[in-house]
C-alpha cells in the first residue's frame, strides 16, 4: 500500500527518519485568494502539496487558485494535490475542485479531498477516516467502495484516542494526548476489539466509569490490510501523531 505521512515544514526533520513520500501541510490561501506557503525550503521536491482552509477569504477566483496550485505542483514535482478542507463544500470549493481535477488529471497528477466532498468529486480520490467509535471499521469501508465504486479511496488513518463517560448515548468523547493517554493505560489490561479494529480499557472516577478508545501500531496496521483486502491502496499518517509509532509501523 502507498503511504504518506502529512507533516508541517518544522516536522520535515522527523518525517525524514522514515522512507515515506510526505504531504507537505504549509499551504493555505491569502487574503487575495492566492497561493501561499509558510516555512517549507525551497530546495523540497517530491510528495504532494496539503492545503488548508483554514482562514479561506470568502471571495476569491477558483480559477486563479487552481493555476497557483497546478504551478507550484509542476514546479516541485508533487504528485498531486491534498484538499484538507474542514468546512463544507461550497458552490465556490466544488468549482475548484472541478477545475483541479481536470488540470491535475491532464499532468498525470492525483487530487485528494475528504469524504465530505465524495458526492461532488468525479475523479478524485476520497479520503475516508479509520476512526470509528461506533459500527464497524469493515462494514464502514466496504460501504464506501460500494458507493464510490467508480472512484478511488484512501485511508486517513487519524489515531485514536478517546475517553468517553459511560453511558455515552451521542458516542461523543472527549480526546487525549498521547501523555494522557499513557498515563490513563498504566496499571489497565486493554483488549483489542475487532468490530472497532481499535484497542480499549475502562477505568472509574469516584462519580464515572471511563471507556478509552485508542490506536497503537498494531491496530493501525491491521486497518492497512483491511484497506488493502477491500482494495485500497493509499493511505495517510499525519505527524506527530504517530510519531511515537513511526518505528514500528514504517521502519527507518
Amino acid at each position: 500500500m502507498e503511504r504518506y505521512l502529512a507533516a508541517a515544514p518544522e516536522l520535515l526533520n522527523r518525517a525524514g527518519q522514515f522512507s515515506l513520500p510526505v504531504a507537505h501541510a504549509a499551504y493555505r490561501v491569502d487574503p487575495a485568494g492566492r497561493l501561499a506557503v509558510r516555512g517549507l525550503p525551497q530546495q523540497v521536491r517530491g510528495g504532494l502539496m496539503m492545503l488548508s482552509d483554514r482562514e479561506m477569504p470568502a471571495a476569491m477566483s477558483p480559477d486563479v487558485l487552481c493555476r497557483d496550485i497546478v504551478q507550484e505542483c509542476q514546479r516541485r514535482g508533487y504528485g498531486g494535490a491534498v484538499l484538507d478542507f474542514e468546512g463544507p463544500p461550497s458552490s465556490l470549493f466544488i468549482r475548484l475542485m472541478r477545475m483541479l481535477e481536470e488540470e491535475l488529471h491532464k499532468r498525470q497528477k492525483r487530487l485528494f479531498v475528504p469524504e465530505l466532498w465524495g458526492n461532488h468529486a468525479r475523479t478524485a480520490t476520497i479520503l475516508i477516516c479509520t476512526a470509528i467509535s461506533g459500527g464497524t471499521l469493515r462494514g464502514r469501508l466496504e460501504e464506501a467502495v460500494r458507493k464510490y465504486a467508480s472512484r478511488p479511496l484512501a485511508l486517513d488513518c487519524q489515531r485514536l484516542a478517546m475517553d468517553f463517560l459511560l453511558p455515552s448515548p451521542n458516542g461523543e468523547g472527549s480526546p487525549l494526548t498521547i501523555p494522557q493517554l499513557t498515563r490513563l493505560r498504566q496499571g489497565h489490561t486493554a483488549y483489542f476489539s475487532p468490530d472497532l479494529c481499535a484497542r480499549y480499557f475502562t477505568y472509574r472516577t469516584s462519580a464515572h466509569t471511563h471507556f478509552v478508545l485508542f490506536d497503537d501500531a498494531d491496530t493501525l496496521r491491521r486497518k492497512l490490510a483491511l484497506g488493502a483486502e477491500l482494495g485500497i491502496g493509499t493511505a495517510f499518517f499525519m505527524l506527530p501523531e504517530v510519531d511515537d509509532l513511526g518505528s514500528e509501523l514504517f521502519g527507518r
